[in-house]
C-alpha cells in the first residue's frame, strides 16, 4: 500500500500520479486525509489518558497504607480511568482499521514517466526478429495441435469445462521441455528455486494485492483459501514480517507453478485455444531488493525474459504499459509480447513489474540501512515464462506445410526429436 506519510507530505504529486489510472470521482484522497487527522486526534487523546493512568499507578505505588481511604479512592479512580483508556483504545483501533482500509483501496502510484490511459497508450520500446514468411496458408495453433494429437480441447472440456488445456503425448513432453528450459536458465544464474503451496490464505492474497478489490478474480475454497493466480502471490509473502540483511539483497527466486484464474467474461475468436485459459503453467521470477537497486533489477528482469524468448527463436516486442493497463500494485510494467502468425497479432507472454515498496508495506518486509534505519524492500516480479500463449506462438511459428511441427533447437534434447509428426 502507499505510505500515508507520502500522501500527507506530497499530496499533489500522489494525486497527479493516481489520476493517470483512476478517475477523480474514484479518488478519495481528501477523505483519507480527514480520516488521518481523526486518527491523530484519537491517538493523542489515547496517549494522554494512558499517561494519566500511568501517573495514577505511580501514585498508588507510593501510598504505603493500602487500607487507607486515599488508597481505596485511588483504586476507584483508576478503575474509571482504565475504562476510559479501553474506550479510547477501541476507538483508536477502529479508526486505524478504517484508515488502513481506505489506503489499501488505492492502487500504486505510477512512476513519473508512465503515461495515463489504457492499452491504446502503451508504448512499443523495441522489436526483435523477423516475422516468418511461410509460403503456405498458416493454420491456427488449435488446428495444428489437434491434428498432430498434441492438444485435446474437446476432452479437456468434457472432464473440466471451457477454457481448459490438455496436452497429450509429444504435446505434454513439449510443455515440460519449456518448463525445463526456463528452470535451467534461472538455476545457472544463481536463482533459488521454490515450489510453493498452491492454496494461499487471505493474508497472502492481501499482501499481493488480490484483496480487497480483486477477490472475484481468483478461485476460493470453502476454507477461505485461494488457488494461486501466479507464483508472485506466494513469493511476495515469502519473507512476510521479516527483517532482511541488506548485505543479502537482492534476493532472487524463481518458482514453477500451475496458475489458476477465473478470467470472467466472454471469449472472442482471438482468445480461443491456449490464448486465454483458466489454468496454465508458468515459471515466475521474483526479486527482493533495495530502493537504490530497484531500477537496475527491473532492467535485468526485462533482459532475462527477452533472452528466454530469443532462445526459442520467436519474434517478439517489448511494450511499456500505460497506467490503466498495469496491475493494481505495480508502479512500472513492461510486457514481452510474441507474434502469433495466424492472427497476425501480438500477445503477452511475460509481464515484468516493479511494485516498489507497495507489497512490502502490506507484508511488513524490511531491511536495515547503513545507519540502522528500517526500510521497506522493493519487490519485482516477471514471468520467466508463461507457457500457454508461448506454446500457441511456438506451434504457429514452427508449423510446416505438411502439418508437422519443428521442435525449437533449445528443446530438442528434452523432447528427443527434431520434428513432431502425427502418429
Amino acid at each position: 500500500m502507499i505510505d500515508i506519510k507520502r500522501i500527507v507530505d506530497d499530496i499533489q504529486k500522489v494525486r497527479d500520479g493516481l489520476l493517470k489510472r483512476v478517475t477523480e470521482k474514484d479518488l478519495n484522497l481528501d477523505e483519507i486525509l480527514n480520516m488521518y487527522e481523526k486518527y491523530k486526534k484519537v491517538l493523542s487523546a489515547y496517549e494522554a489518558k494512558r499517561a494519566e493512568q500511568k501517573k495514577y499507578n505511580e501514585k498508588m505505588a507510593s501510598i504505603k497504607d493500602k487500607s487507607s481511604d486515599g488508597f481505596k479512592k485511588s483504586v476507584k479512580d483508576l478503575k474509571v480511568l482504565s475504562d476510559e483508556v479501553k474506550k479510547f483504545e477501541v476507538q483508536l483501533n477502529e479508526t486505524k482499521d478504517k484508515l488502513d482500509e481506505m489506503v489499501a483501496g488505492l492502487p500504486n502510484v505510477p512512476e513519473e514517466d508512465i503515461v495515463a490511459g489504457g492499452k491504446e497508450n502503451n508504448e512499443v520500446i523495441r522489436e526483435w526478429g523477423e516475422k516468418r514468411d511461410f509460403g503456405f496458408k498458416v493454420k491456427d495453433h488449435t488446428e495444428v495441435g489437434e491434428k498432430l494429437g498434441i492438444l485435446d480441447f474437446k476432452r479437456a472440456s468434457k472432464i473440466s469445462g471451457a477454457q481448459m488445456p490438455m496436452y497429450v503425448g509429444d504435446g505434454a513432453v513439449l510443455e515440460w521441455a519449456l518448463i525445463d528450459y526456463f528452470m535451467k536458465f534461472h538455476r545457472k544464474d544463481g536463482y533459488v528455486c521454490i515450489i510453493p503451496p498452491h492454496l494461499l490464505n487471505e493474508e497472502s492474497a492481501y499482501v499481493a494485492g488480490q484483496l480487497p478489490k480483486f477477490k472475484d478474480d481468483v478461485y476460493w475454497t470453502q476454507d477461505s483459501q485461494c488457488l494461486l493466480p501466479t507464483a508472485e502471490t506466494a513469493l511476495c509473502n515469502l519473507h512476510r514480517d521479516e527483517v532482511l540483511d541488506k548485505a543479502d539483497l537482492p534476493l532472487k527466486y524463481f518458482a514453477y507453478t500451475p496458475c489458476y484464474r477465473r478470467e470472467a467474461g466472454s471469449y472472442g475468436k482471438d482468445e480461443r485455444g491456449l490464448i486465454r485459459m483458466h489454468q496454465f503453467d508458468k515459471v515466475e521470477m521474483f526479486h527482493y531488493t533495495t530502493k537504490e537497486k530497484s531500477a537496475g533489477e527491473f532492467n535485468d528482469l526485462v533482459a532475462r525474459a527477452e533472452k528466454l524468448v530469443q532462445g526459442l527463436g520467436l519474434t517478439h516486442r517489448v511494450s511499456k504499459l500505460a497506467a490503466e493497463d498495469m496491475s493494481f500494485g505495480m508502479a512500472r510494467t513492461y510486457d514481452v509480447e510474441v507474434w502469433l502468425p495466424y492472427l497476425d497479432k501480438w500477445t503477452e507472454v511475460s509481464s515484468i513489474s516493479n511494485a516498489h515498496d507497495f507489497q512490502s508495506r502490506r507484508g511488513n518486509v524490511r531491511y536495515k540501512d547503513a545507519e540502522g534505519k528500517m526500510e521497506y524492500t522493493h519487490t519485482l516480479n516477471a514471468s520467466g515464462l508463461a507457457t500457454s500463449r508461448l506454446m500457441a506462438a511456438l506451434i504457429e511459428t514452427y508449423q510446416n506445410e505438411d502439418g508437422s511441427l519443428t521442435v525449437p533447437e533449445v528443446l530438442r534434447d528434452y523432447v528427443g526429436k527434431e520434428k513432431i509428426e502425427a502418429s
